[in-house]
């Protein structure tokens, strides 16, 4: 009985073929394992992407949320305080129409008179007073002195017509000073003197409370004052007591 026998060549081969198949295989699975792997990561890092922006997203939406009740809540405050002042203008409309109804219920009052007589100067201090004795004259006082600072407005007491007035006592005498009188009507003159400065002239018609000059201290005087005398007439001599005569007419001194 004969034997095969197999040449050693085509084992040789054989072994080879084997051997490339192996390795083949090998290197397939692999590149399939490989590629398996960077599927994976590539998943992993889709899934952590979509987690960081829904993070964003979440945040971004509290964010707006709170921002929504701010707003909310200053148009609340805005609100309440336009109420606050439809009410305050309503009380005030309410107070000024009880007023309005209240004076329609009272009965008209006559307007104020302006006072007939007023004192020739204002803020002053009295110091010689009519009749008082001293050195200062030739017999008694004449008039009142209201002691006043120098340049002081003087005002017609009472209206009527200049009648005197310039420098030398407007012709009464240079003890006068810088004079001014005039005449009231109803035999009653006023008459003003020691003036620094005379803003009238005869003949000119004034009313009570016009300034008629400044003071002064011109003339036999002590100091910075107004000389006033209420005559008789217009000449010096028919003076009488301008104080009595005054509140009779409602001026107090």
């Amino acid at each position: 009985m004969s034997q095969r026998v197999t040449p050693r060549s085509f084992l040789t081969s054989h072994l080879r073929t084997r051997a490339a198949v192996l390795a083949a295989g090998m290197g397939v699975t692999a590149v399939v394992g490989a590629g398996i792997a960077a599927a994976a990561d590539t998943t992993a890092a889709a899934g952590n992407t979509a987690k960081a922006v829904q993070a964003q997203a979440n945040a971004q939406a509290k964010a707006a949320n709170a921002q929504a009740k701010a707003v909310n809540a200053q148009a609340k405050a805005v609100n309440a305080q336009a109420k606050a002042a439809e009410a305050k203008t309503a009380e005030v409309k309410k107070a000024i129409e009880a007023k309005k109804a209240e004076k329609a219920k009272k009965p008209a009052q006559p307007a104020k008179k302006k006072a007939s007589w007023v004192d020739p100067v204002e803020q002053y201090t009295i110091s010689a007073t009519y009749a008082q004795a001293g050195g200062m004259w030739q017999s008694a006082h004449s008039g009142q002195d209201f002691a006043v600072p120098n340049g002081t407005k003087v005002m017609a007491t009472h209206g009527g017509t200049v009648v005197k007035a310039g420098g030398n006592g407007a012709g009464d005498g240079p003890a006068y000073g810088n004079a001014v009188v005039i005449n009231h009507g109803n035999g009653a003159y006023s008459q003003y003197a020691h003036l620094s400065q005379v803003n009238v002239q005869p003949g000119q018609v004034v009313k009570a409370g016009q300034k008629i000059a400044l003071s002064g201290n011109t003339g036999n005087s002590s100091g910075p004052h107004l000389h006033f005398e209420i005559r008789t007439g217009a000449n010096y001599g028919s003076a009488i007591d301008p104080v009595k005569f005054l509140r009779g007419k409602g001026v107090q001194f």
